[in-house]
């Protein structure tokens, strides 16, 4: 009894325990990529013209993306506060939308949707700064394989959240609206003080630990593969989504073994090395060995000595004298720099065109002829193929950068010329080409992600990570305003008033405006690979210039960082006495 009481605490007080709670907090967080599921309700309900529906996507992408408050407010409180900030702000906007659509309250202006939209949706954010940012602190040298795998639970979120939906709600899309405001939330909530920032601990099979979560999300992100591909052919009753999203929450919670076995080898090893403090075994370093424990202190490289004299200098006269590349920069050095501006070009083109697509795919597939269940393949495609590009971005970039010093920008610009392939397809109609478009749209939208989030790590450092992390996230929805609602919305109803002049139709107040054929959305999707091309062009800039920093040790800095405070902190653990290892925490 007392060793499973022990074996709890040791669980519950792990950092594998706060990573599976990350993972479920992920899994709930990427709400804003199901806005293809439910904007035809929005349409409907409301009487929206595309227009005005582009008009609130945007403003639901200006919320997911620019977590600036998000990222402040993590630099001086802890995680907890962010995840209850957010949490309160995704129920309030999602349930004040639930409520328009509904008719429970009259209807709101169009200001004032797109008010209660950009709060639900900035919820995100500060998901993703509470435990995202959290856990690439808590494990530093992996972090391509944290933003990787996190990220890819955001990217799955939306084919986990229809599944349980459909489960729940059957085909109810005002119902989906309720869901997605109290499920984020409930989750939040229930994980609050898990998410913390912990003490970096090396693990000797640290990174095998991340490949077995990685398996397992594998595996769920290849089971609702299937459940897509069986579903589109033969369609789901109510009970049938009830057992396939029993088996979405089991290997939600599959994690949790590994955890639990990972845990139970810290526990053991304790408990040997406190039974036995002259035992070799040694799985975890928190402390080095006893010969580096004479070692003396590495000296202070140039960039360190002069942070320290600049200390003291106000942000405002160093700004333009920022340290070498890889160093901590100031928020204001990084954002003053031209490789910020140069990632941030680079992502208006980039992610605004794939944003554009993923938010439209309900209008695109009405328009282009395909049935209404196909549209749910659609947003399930994207999601699970958004999973897999984070997942492969992220390790696939860490794992050539580290063999083969191939740079992540170089990576960043051959995902934006793939994702050319699913605009043109969109563009030209090609016969069943939606679904090869979902596929790759939803691939290279999650890529750009984990990249872009490393290149700002490794560039600009992570003492304002929480800060700049969100800086980068504020090109989205500035890309897809240009693209999502003043190209291809607007290029979306002249069209339809086109369509309705040509058959003598005048259009009413409050009515819908809807377009068929593959005009309506090829000019735009023509427009937007132009933009991707040329974001391409640009980050090739971005690769020039980083060449030779690739082509270094770039986390040599922070190796020497650990192993200085590694060395102190086993002086000071020798002169106060042997004490036991500390496991997970």
């Amino acid at each position: 009894m007392a060793n499973m009481k022990s074996l709890t605490i040791q669980v519950v007080t792990g950092r594998w325990f706060m990573v599976f709670a990350s993972f479920l907090i992920m899994s709930a967080a990427g709400a804003t990529y199901m806005f293809g599921l439910y904007s035809s309700e929005i349409k409907i309900s409301l009487g929206y013209d595309q227009s005005t529906l582009n008009l609130l996507s945007f403003f639901k992408d200006l919320g997911a993306n620019v977590g600036i408050l998000s990222g402040l407010i993590n630099e001086v409180t802890p995680p907890w506060v962010v995840l209850a900030i957010g949490a309160v702000m995704n129920f309030f906007g999602y349930f004040m939308i639930w409520l328009a659509v509904t008719k429970k309250i009259s209807t709101p202006q169009v200001w004032t949707m797109c008010l209660y939209i950009c709060i639900g949706a900035n919820s995100q954010s500060f998901a993703n700064t509470g435990a995202l940012v959290t856990c690439v602190k808590n494990f530093p040298e992996s972090r391509g394989v944290v933003l990787g795998i996190l990220k890819g639970y955001v990217g799955l979120s939306g084919a986990i959240i229809t599944q349980l939906y459909h489960a729940v709600y059957d085909n109810n899309t005002q119902a989906l609206i309720l869901m997605i405001g109290w499920l984020p939330a409930a989750i939040s909530f229930v994980f609050l003080r898990t998410i913390r920032i912990m003490k970096v601990v090396r693990q000797s099979n640290e990174l095998q630990v991340f490949y077995n979560f990685l398996y397992i999300s594998l595996g769920l992100a290849g089971f609702l593969m299937i459940i897509i591909i069986v579903e589109n052919t033969d369609p789901f009753t109510q009970s049938e989504y009830g057992g396939s999203a029993a088996m979405v929450v089991f290997l939600l919670f599959l994690p949790l073994l590994v955890v639990v076995i990972e845990e139970y080898k810290l526990l053991k090893m304790k408990q040997m090395i406190i039974n036995d403090p002259n035992s070799p075994i040694n799985i975890i370093t928190e402390k080095p060995s006893q010969e580096s424990t004479t070692a003396t202190l590495p000296p202070p490289t140039t960039s360190i000595i002069e942070s320290k004299k600049e200390r003291n200098v106000s942000c405002w006269r160093t700004v333009f004298r920022p340290p070498v590349r890889g160093d901590d920069f100031t928020i204001l050095q990084a954002l003053f720099s031209i490789d910020m501006l140069i990632l941030f070009l680079t992502t208006i083109c980039g992610v605004g065109g794939t944003l554009t697509a993923i938010d439209n795919l309900g209008q695109i597939g009405s328009s282009l002829g395909y049935p209404t269940q196909s549209i749910s393949t659609f947003v399930s495609l994207v999601s699970i193929w958004n999973y897999l590009g984070r997942v492969v971005a992220g390790f696939v970039s860490e794992i050539v950068l580290v063999k083969y010093k191939f740079p992540r920008p170089l990576m960043l610009t051959l995902t934006l010329l793939l994702s050319c392939v699913g605009h043109l397809l969109i563009a030209f109609n090609v016969p069943n080409g939606l679904y090869i478009a979902s596929v790759v749209i939803g691939f290279c939208f999650g890529a750009q992600w984990p990249l872009l989030f490393a290149i700002i790590s490794e560039l600009f450092g992570l003492k304002y990570y929480s800060t700049l992390y969100n800086f980068g996230s504020v090109a989205s929805p500035i890309g897809s305003y240009l693209l999502n609602v003043r190209v291809a919305g607007h290029l979306y109803d002249r069209e339809g008033e086109r369509q309705l002049a040509a058959k003598g139709q005048v259009r009413l107040p409050g009515q819908d405006l809807n377009c068929s054929g593959v005009e309506c959305f090829k000019l735009s999707f023509i427009i937007i690979t132009i933009v991707t091309v040329l974001g391409a062009f640009v980050s090739l800039i971005l690769v020039s210039r980083t060449k030779k920093f690739y082509k270094s040790d770039i986390y040599k800095k922070f190796r020497e960082e650990v192993k200085a405070a590694e060395t102190e902190m086993a002086v000071a653990g020798r002169d106060s006495g042997p004490t036991g290892v500390k496991g997970g925490g």
